[in-house]
């Protein structure tokens, strides 16, 4: 069977000599698994972990800020984030993309074209304005929502990931963040953390009295994330290689050991198995593991795992409820507990177990690193120390800067629209928000009651209300 290419695409530009097809198969597929992550994971993870009332809107919140990072990422986000340096946080925005940038070489020592990283780069964006979404849920103003994201996703996502990730004044052989503890999930939370205080909390009864509408379905979406977290950490080396098994082990390593301890710790003081509890549990392991996924040992996995599963659960099960500031801020999901303070967590873990020679497949230079733990059998405690700063610096960075930009653009946003729902619709939920509602069954959401047709006697029994 013969191929016949247009005259002016030749075999060699369809598929150049740096292409490597499982490398490009690969990242295609890790960064469809992150954006499953998103759609319809937390979609469903949202709309079924709150209140009936709030499913419509919870669930939409999600599904709306993907598309909108999706356009902002391709017209100039991504260059902000990953461009030529303009300052010391952020790049310039250059002119729109061409099919021949995209096709390119995305860099000399990596085998996938320039689309691949630009696709895999926005589904980390998405998801970390959906996961600061989390803290909101339940009273955000949608019209807010709406404008929220496209600034904050400009003005504080890609200043992290350009700091950390790009050419920042973090990034060279500094900070050690494989798939985005801190660029990610530490600035997530925070920024949730903010938001939440700025926007003020849900009416009383919600906030007294907050289950789940789907148990069920909220464990389908759980699974969606934690599954979908194979390509988020194995999709950063941007190759089918060695160090992305290692990635993907350790990432689901973590999490089970994580989950079953939040467990335990939930049996031992509750009494009970808590579903909701074991999801928090899995949230901060994948969390945690983000930042060293590929560049730690299994058994450091291991004892990663275990601090998630105990350290977040203390900060939300204990010190939360006697913290008057923590209880100031309502934070709907806890997204600073299993994001905020595990992806703190899981940075200074990565920079005390971070291996030299993983660090060097992944990073492909010699200046990261060591961890702590290795600098002291390498007989390099002062480089191992020196690294431990870098990580606290990396920390404090992403904390203040989203405190402050997060703050600056509810603010802003507040002179436009008030961040905040009236009372009377909190009161009602979806149905005064978007007009719909996530469960109208029969009798159950309609507002005019059901044709005739539908209540005669002749109708078969089986479509009869009894």
């Amino acid at each position: 069977m013969s191929i016949f290419y247009p005259d002016n695409l030749s075999t060699s530009e369809a598929s150049p000599e740096w292409l490597n097809k499982a490398d490009n198969a690969w990242q295609l597929t890790a960064a469809a698994m992150v954006g499953l992550q998103s759609v319809p994971g937390l979609v469903i993870l949202y709309g079924s972990m709150v209140k009936k009332k709030w499913a419509v809107n919870s669930a939409f919140m999600a599904f709306y800020a993907f598309a909108a990072v999706l356009i902002c990422w391709v017209l100039f986000a991504h260059h902000l984030a990953f461009g030529k340096k303009l300052i010391f946080i952020v790049g310039e925005i250059d002119e729109a993309f061409t099919q021949e940038q995209l096709r390119q070489q995305f860099k000399r020592d990596y085998h996938v074209p320039k689309a691949d990283y630009v696709f895999y780069q926005f589904a980390f964006a998405a998801i970390t304005v959906i996961l600061l979404g989390g803290s909101l849920l339940g009273r955000m103003k949608f019209y807010a929502w709406m404008l929220f994201v496209p600034l904050w996703l400009t003005f504080s996502y890609t200043v992290g990931a350009f700091t950390i990730w790009g050419d920042g004044f973090l990034e060279r052989g500094r900070i050690i963040d494989f798939s985005g503890g801190y660029v990610i999930h530490l600035s997530s939370g925070i920024a949730g953390f903010t938001a939440a205080y700025w926007v003020g909390p849900r009416n009383s009864q919600d906030r007294q009295h907050f289950p789940p509408n789907n148990i069920l379905h909220m464990l389908a979406g759980a699974g969606f994330l934690w599954m979908g977290w194979t390509g988020f950490n194995g999709g950063s080396p941007l190759a089918a290689g060695t160090i992305t098994s290692l990635a993907v082990l350790n990432t689901h390593i973590c999490t089970a050991t994580s989950l079953l301890v939040w467990l335990s710790l939930d049996m031992i003081f509750y009494k009970k198995s808590s579903v909701i509890g074991a999801i928090q549990g899995m949230i901060t392991g994948l969390v945690c593991i983000t930042p060293g996924a590929g560049i730690v040992q299994s058994w450091a996995a291991l004892i990663m795992g275990a601090m998630s599963g105990s350290i977040p659960w203390y900060t939300m099960m204990v010190l939360h409820k006697r913290s008057a500031f923590f209880q100031s801020v309502d934070d709907t999901l806890g997204v600073f507990h299993t994001h905020a303070v595990a992806g703190v967590l899981g940075g200074l873990l990565s920079g005390i177990f971070a291996e030299t020679n993983l660090l060097r497949m992944f990073y492909l230079q010699d200046n990261y690193g060591p961890g702590l733990l290795c600098s002291i059998g390498e007989n390099r405690i002062s480089g191992g120390l020196r690294q431990m700063g870098y990580q606290i610096l990396g920390a404090l960075f992403i904390t203040v800067w989203n405190v402050m930009i997060t703050s600056a653009i509810c603010f802003l946003i507040s002179r436009v629209v008030n961040l905040r729902m009236d009372e009377k619709d909190l009161l009602v939920g979806d149905d005064a928000v978007h007009g719909e509602e996530a469960y109208a069954l029969w009798g159950d959401g309609e507002r005019d009651p059901p044709p005739l047709w539908f209540r005669t006697p002749r109708m078969p029994a089986l479509f009869r209300r009894h």
